[in-house]
């Protein structure tokens, strides 16, 4: 999937959204911890959402789309083993591809904590590289070097570049240089060869752009807003309520005509839907 021309990935947290992603039509949709563990535990992006809890939710979503998935694994466990049974799981789930990071758990957290030693974390990209039943399966690897206010990291180019290396000799298929700009970039691509990918835009020299946290953020918001006109004026405010393309969505069409057949068959009312 990282071959071709670079893409964008569509935000998803559920087999609903998962679904709008495709319908919109984006190439590949992708699962952000946070915002899928926000959005069904309500819970920070501290490292607390499990492997299980992730990979249960991502084979609903694999379930009902026909573009490739890719989700945030975040460390994938808490150990080399534990990280070659995630793997496992997530692509019997039928995911695409994965990103593990370097950052220690709690991650993004009051503690202020130090990235993964770099051999440790060659350790487990290998670990998760050797357990995949397929090569097809992306195996990406995000650096938070330059993530330094909340991610562990020290800003530092060199180190980034030294962990972008160490990163591919250890088998990964792509690197995310998390927050790293142009010109980072340009350097990094200089001495990495795997392809580059980011968040939420698609700079010059990265393969793929994950997007994530709008869903969560927009479904919110809306519906703060109207849980508070609900419980200020005790009436639903005037708007539409349709959702586009929902029969689509729902595959509606599928189950009507399995049910149709069956009412036909023994004898049972059929109506007609609008």
């Amino acid at each position: 999937m990282l071959a071709g021309e670079p893409f964008l990935t569509g935000d998803c947290y559920s087999a609903l959204t998962a679904r709008i992603v495709q319908d919109i039509g984006f190439p590949a949709a992708y699962m952000g911890g946070h915002a899928t563990g926000m959005m069904h535990r309500a819970i920070p992006d501290y490292g607390v959402f499990t492997p299980t809890e992730m990979i249960d939710i991502a084979g609903w979503v694999a379930e009902v789309i026909d573009i490739p998935l890719v989700v945030d694994a975040d460390e994938a466990g808490e150990n080399i083993a534990s990280v070659h049974r995630s793997i496992q799981r997530y692509e019997r789930a039928g995911l695409a591809g994965l990103h593990i990071e370097d950052e220690v758990d709690p991650k993004h957290s009051p503690w202020d904590g130090p990235l993964l030693p770099i051999g440790d974390m060659q350790a487990r990209i290998e670990a998760a590289v050797k357990a995949r039943r397929s090569d097809d399966f992306v195996v990406m690897v995000r650096t938070n070097e330059f993530q330094v206010a909340n991610g562990g990291g020290n800003g530092s180019l060199e180190e980034a570049i030294a962990r972008g290396v160490a990163y591919t000799e250890a088998g990964a298929d792509a690197l995310i240089p998390t927050f790293a700009d142009e010109d980072q970039i340009r350097e990094i691509a200089a001495a990495v060869s795997i392809p580059l990918g980011g968040y939420q835009e698609l700079l010059p020299g990265l393969q793929f752009s994950l997007f994530t946290g709008y869903g969560v953020v927009a479904a919110a918001q809306a519906h703060y807003e109207m849980a508070r006109h609900v419980f200020e004026h005790g009436s639903l405010p005037e708007r539409s309520w349709s959702i586009p393309n929902k029969g689509w969505l729902t595959r509606q069409g599928a189950y009507d005509d399995v049910i149709g057949r069956w009412a036909e068959s023994t004898g049972r009312p059929v109506r007609t839907l609008p």
